[in-house]
């Protein structure tokens, strides 16, 4: 998520592949097959009493799939031939819940074959992720398409934990989100676990000036240096993102105004007054986190781009 191109040339980009946008209704499947959201949300239920990650690892799925091509399920395709597909670029190398999405395709295949399209299910399977773990339910809109195209180059269109607040509202704007809708979805980081190397900028050599971000709080920042030190540091080494990482909570926000947070890009929300007073907002109301999060989801995965449904989430028909 350089991660940061051109405005003009990723406007291009967006026009060219959301303008293919499919229309979306709340009851798209009523006549064909009622039954999908329910199938579905079996299938993240158990895998998610199998393993605590999978909530975390499909609500960021559904964003890094949603954020390039638009919700097309760009990201379940599998690289083939010479072409490495995003989900084998180093931005989604964390992923680990393929399978699940594949579960709950199979699943409703057996009930309705043909009709339901890997990009909804993904979409259904994120906002089941949030109420599994004590967040909001919404309507997700239904009828979106699956892309036929999956590039890991395009991965650096991504917003990256580095990025500023000018550079994250610029990422957002160019696929019609708000100020209010990146303070919202960044409320995500709530949930799971976040690697050493997405934050050692901050805790080592940031400047010129100074080893350690000064907008960290110090006694955090040796905290941090602790479990990711420069050398013989374990592989997956990491820390949870709050001291709740599958509860859905405002505890995000709360740990943004202590100067806790992990990622430079969340800080960076406290540089705006307008960010900073929805991170006020946020951090002592989960109700009116709860509610924002809601919309600016239904908002985000409205984004589409997709020509097909796909028989088989990981490649194309």
């Amino acid at each position: 998520m350089a991660y940061f191109v051109p405005l003009l040339s990723t406007f291009l980009f967006f026009s060219i592949y959301y303008s293919q946008s499919n229309a979306l209704s709340s009851n798209y499947y009523a006549k064909t097959c009622p039954q999908a959201e329910d199938i579905v949300m079996k299938v993240v239920k158990e895998e998610a009493q199998k393993d605590r990650r999978v909530p975390a690892t499909l609500l960021r799925m559904h964003f890094h799939d949603c954020f390039l091509r638009g919700c097309d399920a760009s990201i379940l395709l599998s690289s083939k031939g010479k072409n490495t597909a995003e989900k084998d670029a180093p931005p989604n190398g964390s992923l680990h819940g393929f399978y699940v999405i594949d579960g709950a395709k199979r699943a409703v295949e057996a009930i309705c074959p043909g009709v339901v399209s890997c990009a909804d299910i993904l979409a259904f399977a994120a906002r089941d992720a949030v109420v599994l773990s004590g967040g909001p339910y919404w309507n997700v809109p239904k009828g979106r398409k699956d892309g036929r195209i999956s590039r890991a180059s395009e991965t650096t269109l991504l917003p990256k934990p580095t990025f500023n607040i000018s550079q994250l509202q610029q990422s957002f704007r160019q696929r019609g989100l708000s100020l209010d809708d990146l303070v919202a979805l960044l409320g995500a980081h709530t949930l799971g676990f976040t690697h050493c190397s997405s934050f050692m900028n901050r805790i080592y050599n940031f400047n010129s000036t100074h080893d350690i971000d000064p907008t960290l709080r110090p006694s955090f920042a040796a905290s941090l240096k602790g479990i990711c030190p420069l050398k013989n540091r374990a592989k997956n080494a990491g820390i949870s993102n709050d001291p709740s990482p599958t509860t859905f909570d405002n505890t995000h926000y709360r740990l943004i105004l202590q100067k806790k947070s992990l990622l430079f890009s969340d800080h960076s929300l406290l540089t705006t007054p307008k960010t900073k007073s929805l991170v006020y907002k946020f951090a002592t109301s989960k109700a009116a986190f709860h509610k924002a999060f809601s919309n600016s989801m239904i908002k985000m995965s409205s984004l589409t781009g997709g020509q097909e449904v796909r028989k088989d989430c990981r490649v194309v028909n």
